[in-house]
C-alpha cells in the first residue's frame, strides 16, 4: 500500500476554505503527513487571445493578494499542524494543480467541490472533477456543510 507523506490541498479561499483546511489538516495529522495548500491565480488571459486595453488586468496585485490570504491560511493551520506550507501559483486551475502534484511527488490530493448541478455544471465545469480524472495519486473530495 502506497504510503501518504504528501498532500496537496487546492484551496480557491471562498468561505468554506478555512473548513476545507481544517479537515485536511485532521487527516495530515492521523496520516503523520505534510499539507501544501496550493492556490491558482487564474488570468482571463487563458480564455481569451486579445484583451482589449480597457481591462486591467493586474496580476502582480492578484498574486500578491493570494499570497496574503495564504499566509494567513497557513498562520492558522499551523496551529493546529505544524507540517503545513502553501503555494500560490498562476495558470490553468487544473492543469497547474495536476503539474504541481506530478513534479512534487504528492501523495494523496484533498480538495473541495462547490457540488455545482444543472446548468451551473455544464456551463462552469468543476474543478475537483477534472482533477479527479486525471490525478496521479488517490483523490479525496470533501464537500463543506452549507452554513
Amino acid at each position: 500500500m502506497r504510503e501518504i507523506r504528501q498532500i496537496i490541498v487546492p484551496v480557491d479561499f471562498q468561505s468554506y476554505t478555512d473548513e476545507i483546511a481544517e479537515f485536511a489538516v485532521g487527516i495530515a495529522n492521523k496520516l503523520a503527513a505534510k499539507v501544501t495548500f496550493f492556490h491558482v491565480v487564474e488570468s482571463v488571459e487563458y480564455y481569451f487571445d486579445f484583451i482589449p486595453t480597457y481591462l486591467t488586468l493586474n496580476d502582480e496585485e492578484t498574486l500578491a493578494h493570494a499570497q496574503k490570504k495564504m499566509s494567513d491560511l497557513i498562520e492558522k493551520s499551523k496551529k493546529t499542524w505544524m507540517g503545513c506550507t502553501g503555494k500560490v501559483s498562476s495558470g490553468d486551475v487544473v492543469d497547474t494543480i495536476l503539474e504541481y502534484t506530478h513534479d512534487e511527488g504528492m501523495d494523496m490530493i484533498i480538495m473541495g467541490t462547490h457540488g455545482a448541478r444543472g446548468i451551473e455544471k455544464i456551463l462552469l465545469g468543476s474543478v475537483a472533477d477534472r482533477v479527479i480524472k486525471r490525478a496521479p495519486c488517490p483523490t479525496l473530495v470533501y464537500k463543506p456543510q452549507k452554513k
